[in-house]
């Protein structure tokens, strides 16, 4: 096993080994970079309004840039975490920060809705793809012991990012408009994400410490008993079928709660408090996951997130929505690290970041997917109950994917080389 991991203090942030001071040190560091980085998911959904009524479109062109903007993070993660694998985590987080503050200059400046949605997917969401998939990937090369742990600190960014910028950004869209709030964001994200990148500068010493020959190893070749390739193609279909059914009450509940006559205020207050519980349920996923593996992890979280799904069925009252949604909250937030710890477990650490990058990117299009088919499945049926027990369908196939992962055999990397 990774003996370097018993040193402590001093020698280990100088060595840069994995479970060092240095490792804690820039998680911390990596921490803040997703929760500034992750601002192009949120503020792009609060100007809405105002960019609806500037250009005056409907709302439904409106919410293109939304559209845009998580297709191309999605794609983003898998191109940032190749230039992950190859130059070290610092130079796609140094270009991320650059492109973020070249896009919300470019958008702020923006004279047709169809400017300011290429400035938002191609710069914006392009470039904010570098603070989540592959940080994820990063931080996973540095810990072995509490690797679990580490995987959820990280994830929970984007939920961070989600509870701090939207009134942030709201705030300053009332006061000084749109574009002036665009033009001081990008300001915000270069000062603040460059001197932060510099803590990622040390390359991850699992990738230093691979030799060429361990690289393409016998246990790679066929892990849990199938092809990477295999192995890869049922953790997109993992990632994008938790999320379709993840995104129901995620992107509806506000609509939801409207619907039913507690008023969209309320729905705001039920999503605020499923994403809080989120960040509690990501923390809490991290240590059970590093007492039982990815795998059992996985299978924990999508069972509770199919039953907290379930509940919303027969309970619509209005405390017994808000007790319902922290459940969610607190059932759902693991699963996506998971599927981070599953990678490193079962493939070479220099295919860490490229690898995360492409479930990470299944699981943005899932959200994507499930938010339109449940708005799709209300237009047909004029009710939230059938995209309900579409998001528990699609959450039961996910369910069927984490129990035929554990019945295969096989033994995480570390394990087979120790």
């Amino acid at each position: 096993m990774f003996e370097p991991a018993l040193e402590t203090g001093t020698k280990q942030a100088a060595r840069g080994v994995p479970e060092s001071l240095h490792a804690w040190m820039r998680l911390c560091a990596a921490l803040m970079l997703s929760a500034i980085g992750g601002v192009g998911m949120w503020s792009v959904i609060v100007a809405l309004p105002a960019v609806q009524a500037e250009f005056g479109v409907a709302r439904s062109a409106a919410s293109l840039p939304y559209t845009m903007t998580m297709i191309c993070f999605g794609f983003g993660g898998i191109l940032m975490g190749r230039l992950s694998d190859r130059f070290g985590i610092r130079v796609p987080v140094v270009g991320g920060a650059i492109s973020l503050g070249v896009g919300y200059v470019v958008a702020s400046q923006a004279t047709s809705l169809w400017q300011f949605i290429l400035a938002q997917g191609l710069l914006v969401g392009v470039a904010g793809s570098a603070t989540f998939a592959p940080l994820i990937a990063d931080t996973s090369l540095w810990f072995t012991r509490h690797r679990g742990m580490a995987v959820s600190i990280i994830a929970s960014g984007s939920y961070l990012a989600g509870t701090v910028w939207p009134p942030v950004v709201q705030h300053f869209i009332q006061s000084e408009g749109w574009r002036r709030t665009y033009l001081g964001i990008a300001v915000f994200c270069v000062a603040s994400m460059l001197p932060l990148a510099q803590a990622l500068r040390r390359r991850a010493p699992l990738t230093d410490t691979v030799s060429p020959m361990s690289r393409t190893a016998t246990p790679s070749a066929q892990p849990l008993g199938m092809s990477p390739a295999a192995l890869q193609a049922v953790l997109i279909l993992a990632g994008l079928s938790c999320c379709v059914a993840m995104s129901m009450p995620q992107v509806h509940i506000v609509a939801y709660s409207g619907d039913l006559g507690h008023g969209a205020a309320r729905g705001a207050e039920m999503l605020s408090l499923m994403l809080g519980f989120g960040v509690v349920s990501r923390l809490a996923s991290g240590w059970i996951c590093d007492r039982i593996g990815g795998r059992r992890t996985l299978l924990l979280g999508s069972s509770l997130q199919a039953l907290a799904l379930a509940l919303f069925l027969p309970f619509n009252g209005l405390a017994s929505l808000y007790i319902v949604s922290a459940l969610f909250g607190l059932s759902q937030g693991g699963i996506v690290p998971a599927y981070a710890v599953i990678v490193r477990e079962f493939f070479p650490p220099a295919e860490a970041g490229v690898r995360v990058g492409t479930v990470i990117m299944a699981t943005v299009f899932g959200m994507a997917l499930g938010g339109w088919m449940s708005g799709v499945i209300f237009d047909l049926t004029g009710s939230y109950q059938t995209a309900f027990v579409n998001g528990i369908l699609w959450n039961l196939l996910n369910v069927g994917i984490a129990v035929a992962l554990l019945r295969r055999r096989g033994r995480p990397l570390e394990h087979a080389h120790s």
